[in-house]
Parts: structure tokens; sequence; C-alpha cells
């Protein structure tokens, strides 16, 4: 019988967990280079109201974490990365930190946070050369959206980007918003959505424009008080 990992935050931001945690991460994606670098961690842990670390370890090993944030503007959740190192998935490990961030928010919130938001590439919106750097790097886009879709996470039923980081500078285009609700629902605010993306990109871009990005996205509802909550597997094929 397999030892079970020990699931622990980190606050220290000294602590080699961090470094560990870096490696994992990067291993871990198709696409290190679109991750925060473990480098910068202990400059977020330096806000230990905002920024929270967890990680699983093995041995002293880290083989799993999670980087995530309590946007206290918006009173939302949203993470950055949630992984396992891929010989060790399928035993719980994502639905054990999956759950301890869900405590550790509770406990930053004062109460009971509403939900966790990440933003996932769209496995059919990727473009062929990436589909097959993933294939390469031995994952599968459709499983991650899958492993998601186990833990509890919807997609947002609203057209989403990422404000740059795409060609030419531009906006990424193909990622969804994703949303785990803390508890069952159906659909979500508008201004629930609105107000955790401008939270979340005022350190990025300012307020002025985390205030621009964020009616851009809100302009996208056409109006909608509420956005559903869909599957957030896509068929194959489907664009």
């Amino acid at each position: 019988m397999t030892d079970a990992p020990v699931i622990r935050q980190v606050d220290d931001p000294h602590d080699p967990a961090i470094a560990g945690f870096g490696k994992m991460q990067e291993a871990a994606y198709f696409a290190p280079e679109t991750l925060i670098p473990g480098r910068y961690i202990p400059q977020l842990l330096a806000n230990p109201t905002r920024n929270f670390l967890i990680v699983a370890e093995l041995h002293g090993r880290v083989v799993g974490g999670a980087l995530f944030h309590w946007l206290a503007e918006a009173g939302s959740g949203f993470s950055s990365f949630l992984g396992v190192e891929r010989s060790l998935r399928g035993q719980g490990i994502a639905r054990r930190l999956h759950e301890r961030r869900f405590e550790v928010l509770d406990r930053a919130a004062g109460g009971h946070v509403p939900g966790v938001f990440i933003d996932v590439v769209s496995p059919v919106r990727m473009p062929p050369e990436e589909i097959e750097r993933e294939h390469n790097a031995g994952s599968d886009p459709f499983e991650r959206r899958r492993a998601f879709a186990h833990l509890g996470f919807r997609q947002v039923d609203i057209r989403y980007e990422q404000p740059v980081g795409g060609p030419n500078g531009g906006p990424v285009t193909i990622l969804d918003l994703l949303f785990c609700p803390h508890e069952p629902t159906d659909e979500i605010p508008t201004a629930l959505v609105v107000a955790t993306m401008q939270a979340y990109w005022t350190p990025w871009f300012g307020k002025e424009g985390a205030v621009r990005h964020a009616r851009e996205l809100e302009a996208r509802a056409n109006g909608a008080a509420r956005l559903k909550l869909i599957s957030p597997v896509p068929a194959p094929g489907a664009g």
C-alpha cells in the first residue's frame, strides 16, 4: 500500500517546498511558461491575506500543490494552478488539495466563500501545434477538463479572454473560465464573475486597466444578470 502524501499550507516565503512546487508544476503542465514561476511565489506569500500555497508531500518531496488567491474585493477565490505529479494521478491527491483549498479560502473569507474560479485551456480552440505539444508531453486537454469536472468545476457560459499574452501581444483567446461553487448551482451572478476578474487583473494591469477589461467581459454577458454553468468538457470537434 502506497503511503498517502501529507497536505500542508506553506506560509514561510523561505520554505524549500516552494522550489519543489515550482519544479513539480513545470513538470506537470505542458506549457510551463504560462505558469507563475516558483521564484515569484515568495513575493506572493508576502501578502498572506490574498495569496496561498498548499502542497502535497510524499517523504518530503512535493508531488502536488495548489497556488490560489482570496479576492476580498470580489468575495471569491481564484486558482492559478492545481496539479499532481503524473505518476501519482488518480489516487485522490487533487481532491484532497481541492478540499483543503476551500478550507483555506473559507478561513480567509471569515465565513463561506461562494466558490473558486480557474481559467483552463479549451481543447477545441487549441492550435494544432499546441495540441501536438501537449500530446508530446504525455497529457490530454480533454482529460484535464474531465478532471476539473470531477472536482465540481463547471464552465461559465461567457466568452472569456485574458487581456494580454496572445499573438502579437493581443488577448489569449483559447481559455475558458471555470467555476467550482461551494454549493451546487447551475447559475452564477454576472456581477460576481466581473468583480472577480477585475480584482484578479488589478495587480497586473492597474485599477484603470482592470476596470476596462472587466467592463469588456461584462459586455459579453449581453445584459444577463446571471450566467449559466455548463459542462466543462466539450464534445470533440465542437467549436
